[in-house]
């Protein structure tokens, strides 16, 4: 018997584990991939797609370096996770751009998920094997002004997931694998020039985001038995900057979100063919092997086809499809570009995961540093992972100024 644990899979799913029974929520391997891994984008419900350009593009829009305005900047962010329960759980990452003239910009990160220190015992009274599971994702994006309005982006990304914790047993099966997978992005950002109202100035934002496009990944040396879609992502949003005088700003935004990733099938309801009002165990059989079925066409389906059909394939047609469209707000006041204050709202239907949260945050700038804190209150019934959680990030910027248009 094959003996994969996939913890990182059943902890980042825990948040819709009591989702209401007839969900079909869409679950695909590594999940870390889609934690906001900033405290900028966190303290505004997890958006960054249509904000301003800063380090943690990367993520959520790498088209947005184009309009950086230093030539370099590094950062480094530190999230713990489900702190209810363990307390080396995280999630870090750190990244490095660089603006080399004023139409393009290199960008890499390094994203690093911990999920601690596991003991493995097969009898209670046995010394304990201790294991040490990870997963980890490795960027690398180039971006372009096309004019000095519009930029775009592409990005390459390697993706390894090493939960491979089995063959700490002995005679446990050891064809189980660290998984590895490759994807890459395709984003673009909008960013109008200032423009005067008679209250005050305005800019428009806007952007796109084609993420994590890329094959299958599989814990299993036979790729054809167990194999999980990456979790691709369409990501769509705009914004607008309040600019009242030269001290004080009003960013707000809102941002649209989808997997590209099939709807899993619905199961099957027995029927009582002999019409005796009972369901009898072949009836039942007919059920879940009619459902086994289609558990196996939906795993067949390549990771390009999935992308297409996950716009059209919900069992219940486009009312489905509908929910499975997450959406944020959030806003942003900056005071002297030293001082930014955060709120922002997430909801997602309750049949596709049930996540809602409201999220604040702060960031202070001295000199070419910034300090950016967020915090998360759910508003759903289910628990959140990251609920009551800190999350830090450390920006540097430095080098030479760019012109903002």
């Amino acid at each position: 018997m094959k003996k994969i644990i996939f913890i990182a899979v059943g902890l980042l799913g825990m948040h819709v584990a009591k989702a209401q029974d007839n969900s079909r929520v869409i679950t695909t391997g590594v999940p870390f991939l889609l934690i906001a891994a900033d405290a900028r984008a966190a303290g505004m419900a997890d958006q960054g797609v249509a904000t301003s350009s800063d380090v943690f593009s990367q993520q959520w829009n790498p088209a947005k370096y184009a309009f950086a305005l230093k030539e370099y900047g590094f950062s480094a962010s530190y999230t713990p996770y489900m702190t209810s329960i363990a307390n080396d759980i995280s999630l870090g990452q750190v990244t490095f751009f660089n603006k080399f003239d004023e139409r393009m910009a290199f960008a890499g990160s390094l994203r690093y998920f911990s999920l601690g220190e596991i003991e493995l015992r097969q009898n209670a009274e046995d010394p304990a094997l201790v294991r040490n599971p990870n997963e980890l994702a490795v960027d690398l994006s180039y971006s372009l002004k096309l004019d000095e309005r519009f930029s775009m982006s592409v990005a390459a990304r390697y993706i390894r997931s090493n939960l491979r914790i089995a063959e700490a047993f002995a005679g446990s099966s050891a064809d189980a694998q660290a998984a590895s997978s490759f994807a890459f992005d395709l984003s673009g950002f909008y960013q109008s020039e200032e423009t005067a109202f008679s209250d005050f100035d305005g800019r428009w934002r806007a952007g796109f985001n084609l993420q994590n496009l890329g094959p299958k990944i599989s814990y299993d040396s036979d790729p054809e038995l167990s194999s999980n879609f990456l979790p691709a992502n369409l990501k769509l949003g705009g914004g607008f900057d309040f600019i009242f005088d030269e001290y004080n700003t009003v960013g707000v935004s809102v941002e649209f979100a989808k997997l590209l990733v099939p709807t899993p099938p619905a199961t099957v309801a027995a029927i009582d063919a002999d019409g005796d009002g009972e369901i009898g165990n072949a009836e039942q059989d007919i059920a879940n092997n009619e459902y086994g079925q289609r558990l196996q066409d939906y795993n067949d389906i390549n990771w390009v086809s999935g992308m297409f059909k996950s716009f059209g394939d919900a069992p219940d047609g486009v009312k489905e499809e509908l929910k499975e469209i997450t959406y944020s707000v959030g806003a942003e006041y900056t005071y002297n570009n030293a001082f930014m204050f955060r709120l922002g709202y997430f909801n997602e239907n309750e049949l596709k995961g049930a996540r809602k949260f409201f999220s604040m945050g702060a960031g202070f700038k001295y000199n070419v540093v910034k300090v950016d804190v967020s915090y998360l209150f759910s508003a759903s019934k289910v628990r959140n992972p990251l609920e009551n959680t800190l999350r830090f990030s450390l920006t540097f910027n430095f080098g030479d100024d760019w012109d903002e248009y």
